[in-house]
């Protein structure tokens, strides 16, 4: 049954499985277990990262195409369900509605991008989807009458998704029966579905035709397969992927920006959560992104507490300052990198 569930696919290391299931509970049951506003939405970004990094390895480590435009699909979904709830009212059907127009435009886009520039080496690729990802960074921060802007839009969602509503009265172990929780529960399980999803994607002969591309794409074509085609498809699968991850995170912060979406920062925060995870699975994906977003909300706690305990000792408590948490977080990076060069699951799947 499991087995079935992942596509085949199993973690294939009793250290990696223990990890995956530990993870899996902490998401299941974090409003229970970890009951608080700043835990709760660690668990569901953790949620909605792990979908979005998870669709830039179907690019990147299964296909080998090198893009920096992964925000730009991202945020097309984002700014889908906000302007979608915006014009249309906080129903359901804006949110629906939203949500396929952003994943639509995004594949949409991905396909132009990639029909006119697949053929070229990857590295004039990247520049491209740089060139285009910047440029729509940029009409978004202008057209403001629209967009919002740089200040970006708050909106509002179904009333049945907000802590005002009770769908039963009393708590469920402890936990408010709120709009709220189910509002986690649908980020989650969304999340979940699209995670199994790109599972059983990625071990599809599809899938499969992927990484011989990726292998030598030469040889691929000399067999018989349309290469461009291939590449093609895989770009526009992970953008849509990537804009429903984007709607899921402006449901769940009602608000959307340029900083929280478009941002060449969390390009750069998806890069690092695939090499710390590994590239070329998708169970990386999951552990590059617990550990970053865990890392990212909770470092500077425990370098406060660090530095207040060797408060005595000479610069060690200027070295452990809270502020200083993002050097410390380059240097566990370097460490990862140096100990886990495969990644973390490709170094746990070795032994």
């Amino acid at each position: 049954m499991l087995k079935t569930l992942v596509s085949g696919d199993t973690p294939r290391s009793p250290i990696l499985l223990a990890l995956l299931i530990v993870i899996l509970i902490c998401l299941a049951c974090a409003p229970f277990l970890f009951p608080g506003v700043r835990s709760v939405d660690t668990a569901a970004r953790i949620c909605i990262f792990i979908v979005l990094v998870a669709s830039y390895d179907l690019l990147l480590g299964y296909g080998g195409i090198v893009s920096f435009a992964h925000t730009m699909f991202f945020g097309l979904g984002a700014y889908g369900v906000a302007l979608a709830s915006t014009h249309m009212g906080r129903g359901f059907d804006s949110l629906l509605v939203g949500t396929i127009a952003g994943a639509g435009l995004a594949a949409l886009l991905a396909f132009m991008i990639g029909l006119f520039s697949l053929r070229v080496r990857a590295i004039f690729f990247a520049m491209i989807t740089l060139a285009v990802a910047s440029a729509v960074a940029v009409l978004v921060s202008q057209l403001s009458s629209l967009t919002g802007g740089e200040d970006g839009l708050s909106f509002k969602i179904p009333r049945a998704l907000g802590p005002a509503f009770k769908f039963t009265d009393g708590e469920i172990l402890g936990v408010k029966a709120n709009g709220k929780l189910l509002k986690y529960y649908l980020v989650f399980l969304s999340c979940f579905a699209l995670f199994l999803f790109m599972l059983r994607v990625v071990n599809s002969p599809f899938g499969r035709v992927l990484q011989a591309i990726r292998e030598n794409d030469f040889r691929a074509e000399a067999i018989g397969y349309r290469v461009v085609h291939y590449r093609v498809a895989a770009t526009c699968l992970s953008a849509a992927i990537a804009a429903l991850a984007g709607a899921l995170y402006a449901v769940w912060l009602r608000y959307v920006g340029p900083d929280t979406t478009l941002s060449m920062e969390i390009m750069i925060d998806i890069l690092l959560m695939i090499v710390i995870g590994g590239m070329g699975t998708m169970y990386g994906a999951v552990i590059g992104a617990t550990l970053f977003v865990l890392a990212q909300n909770y470092l500077q706690n425990v370098l406060s507490l660090a530095g207040d305990s060797v408060s005595k000792w000479p610069l060690l408590p200027e070295l452990l300052n809270a502020d200083r948490w993002l050097l410390w977080l380059g240097v566990l990076f370097i460490l990862s990198v140096y100990f886990f060069p495969t990644g973390i699951v490709g170094r746990l799947r070795e032994k």
